[in-house]
């Protein structure tokens, strides 16, 4: 268990459906809109519902139902301006960003709305983008390396007067950056699930996201990455995906799940595990964020429905205490109905948990 799991509240963050097709797979309804004022309301609920940061996403071509896409950075600053409290995580995909481009964005964003954008650097697994946007393919190792040369980038540039760089894909020299972001600095997220993933976080990241896993199963990555990045001297928390599916009886979460899948999209799932089935597959290991995931499991596009809050608020908010105690510090949550379903996650799941946490820190003293 990371220290900061034990002592500190879980965090919750939510994907932002500023992508079109919601977050499964399926033509099961959805209740979920792209567009702007569907997800400035949104983020107005998931603030009142006690959520702390809300994940845009970042996509350049369409597929798997995603055919509208909004830009995440512009999408990112519309949903601080009708916040007050929300953190905004801003997908950044190097290629079609670079260091300074990045860096100017965001600190401008700092002095606009405060301190509570964030980034999330995104390494990239899906070729036919970048052929599509006429942007260099690089194998599974070199993705990362240019990920770690850019979040040092970043870090460098809002940090240091005068920032001077020579790396295998940005060169910096002498570059001064004013203003500087506010502080606290712009926290920065990563994802990813292969060993290069987990040794990058470990050395540079604020933040490491994983695809959904049983208490089990995320203890062993968070063993792995934590002994790394006290090896480096460094500090990282640890985020992991889930889909939830929070109703009043357990039946009646397990319908929806079945619902979800028996009216999944078959051909967009295959062509969805085939894509991430490919990508996995150059990581020198051999494997990758999916390497293990069934059909079922990428209905759901990050392995949500593997962490299991399915069932009524009691039962999930139980689940999230072992996560907890595995070493999630937060969790980033889909849903199905996003402005329903977030507001009731609010109403009856989190007053759950943070009453489990009170507990067990009662106890913790005696």
């Amino acid at each position: 268990m990371s220290t900061s799991s034990a002592r500190q509240p879980l965090q919750f963050a939510y994907w932002v459906p500023n992508v079109s097709g919601g977050l499964v797979i399926s033509q099961i309804e959805q209740r979920t809109h792209w567009g702007a004022e569907y997800n400035r309301q949104l983020a107005k609920i998931a603030e009142q519902a006690g959520f702390d940061y809300a994940l845009t996403q970042i996509r350049f071509t369409a597929g798997y139902g995603a055919e509208n896409q909004h830009e995440s950075v512009t999408f990112s600053q519309d949903l601080l301006s009708h916040t007050t409290k929300l953190k905004v995580i801003a997908a950044l995909l190097p290629g079609p960003w670079n260091p300074v481009l990045a860096a100017k964005q965001i600190a401008t964003i700092s002095h606009l709305y405060g301190p509570r954008i964030a980034v999330n650097i995104v390494s990239g697994w899906f070729r036919g983008e970048f052929k599509a946007i006429g942007e260099p393919w690089l194998d599974h190792e070199e993705r990362y390396l240019r990920s770690e040369e850019f979040i040092r980038c970043l870090r460098g540039i809002w940090r240091e007067e005068h920032f001077t760089f020579a790396g295998d894909f940005y060169r910096f020299r002498d570059y001064a950056l004013k203003p500087k972001p506010l502080n606290p600095l712009p926290e920065i997220f990563q994802g990813g699930s292969s060993r290069a993933a987990r040794d990058m976080a470990a050395r540079v990241s604020d933040w490491y996201f994983t695809n959904g896993n049983t208490p089990e199963g995320v203890a062993k990555q968070v063993a792995d990455i934590q002994t790394k990045a006290r090896q480096q001297q460094h500090a990282v928390k640890i985020g992991l995906n889930g889909f939830v599916i929070a109703r009043e009886t357990e039946a009646q979460a397990q319908a929806v799940l079945a619902e979800i899948i028996v009216k999944a999209n078959p051909d967009a799932v295959k062509g969805f595990q085939h894509e991430v089935k490919n990508a996995g597959s150059a990581s020198p290991e051999g494997e990758g964020n999916w390497a293990a995931s069934s059909f079922d499991d990428l209905v759901q596009y990050n392995d949500g429905f593997k962490t299991n809050l399915i069932g009524t608020p009691q039962q999930i908010a139980e689940r999230i205490m072992a996560l907890k105690h595995a070493g999630v510090d937060l969790l980033l949550l889909a849903f199905l109905h996003f402005q329903e379903d977030v507001a009731f996650f609010g109403r009856e799941v989190i007053p759950l948990v943070r009453e489990l946490e009170r507990q067990e820190e009662a106890a913790a003293v005696l």
